[in-house]
């Protein structure tokens, strides 16, 4: 699966710069943090990053890094939905989502042990999606999806509940981050 497309989307959906007061992460372009572009060898105004240096980062960091290309050859859908999830949430937490679900799923580990919920996608991991996709069947993919996008709709409200602050983004996360149209 190419990324390419997931990288273009969230580039377009996360606009040029934007410093909102209530985004404790600060100033971003294109979705990418000063920080994070800082950590990525970018030393320039954040406001002036070039489209193709965050196409590079988001590419590197939110797609290689976290092993979600690794789980594209098995579950397109599902990579692209922890690919976005890792966009806004940190791709930590977007694999803990996918280890916490295969757990669950696991049959009273029948089917697979337990793996470690550590927001590290390895080998164990990799083996529970196969397992699951191959006992479970074509809707499989769908349901992981859909329990993911549950996770992650629980974590906004939560924010939202904890932060008032972040009640500026809860309905705009919820309209366009918990999104099944994928599957």
């Amino acid at each position: 699966m190419d990324a390419t497309p997931l990288i273009e989307d969230v580039i377009d959906r996360e606009g040029g710069y934007v410093d909102h007061p209530a985004d404790r992460g600060g100033p971003t372009r294109f979705g990418i943090t000063q920080a994070v572009a800082r950590a990525e060898g970018y030393t320039g105004p954040i406001r002036e990053l070039p489209r193709a240096a965050a196409a590079t980062v988001y590419r590197r960091r939110y797609w290689q890094a976290p092993a979600f290309d690794r789980v594209a050859s098995r579950a397109p859908a599902l990579a692209a939905e922890l690919f976005d999830t890792g966009v806004n949430m940190g791709p930590a937490v977007a694999a803990t989502f996918l280890q916490r679900v295969l757990n669950a799923l696991n049959r009273e580990q029948r089917d697979w042990a337990d793996i470690a919920v550590d927001g590290t996608i390895g080998a164990k991991t990799l083996h529970a999606l196969d397992t699951l996709l191959a006992t479970r069947g074509p809707g499989a993919e769908a349901v992981l999806v859909k329990a993911i996008n549950a996770l992650q709709g629980e974590r906004y409200l939560r924010l939202a509940e904890t932060r008032p602050a972040s009640e500026a983004f809860l309905y705009g996360w919820l309209a366009h981050r918990v999104d099944t149209s994928r599957v």
